[in-house]
């Protein structure tokens, strides 16, 4: 499945540019509980990002087989989400809550964004 693979390293490219950003904000505004927020929940959510990229074809290879399919590892992307909000909450003088959710959000938004931009550019 070569074409998921490559759909992850440009969704993988994406997000790195939004991390050098975050980076950025939190070197040099003084909004760094936020940016920091951000930076571990979207760090987090490219690793999502990866397990659910690596799942898919394992998946994709167990159909093309016939073999059993386990999941997706619903669970272990909670588990990432539930390990954020804990260092969020056990750290809420360098951490802001809200922005480590949007960044848990960030790989849905950027995939959502990505099938956009090829459906518009498959279009033309």
């Amino acid at each position: 499945m070569p074409e998921i693979q490559s759909i992850y390293i440009r969704q993988r490219k994406y997000i790195f540019f939004l991390l050098a950003l975050y980076v950025l904000g939190w070197g040099f505004t003084s909004y760094q509980t936020i940016f920091l927020g951000l930076i571990l929940g979207t760090s987090l959510s490219l690793f999502n990002l990866w397990l659910l990229a690596r799942r898919t074809i394992k998946f994709g290879d167990a159909i093309a087989k016939g073999e059993k399919v386990r999941s997706l590892g619903m669970f272990s992307r909670m588990a990432t989400a539930v390990l954020a909000v804990m260092i969020a909450l056990e750290y809420p003088d360098k951490l802001h809550f809200y922005s480590v959710i949007i960044g848990l959000m960030t790989s849905y938004v950027v995939i959502m964004i990505d099938f956009f931009l090829q459906a518009f550019h498959s279009h033309k």
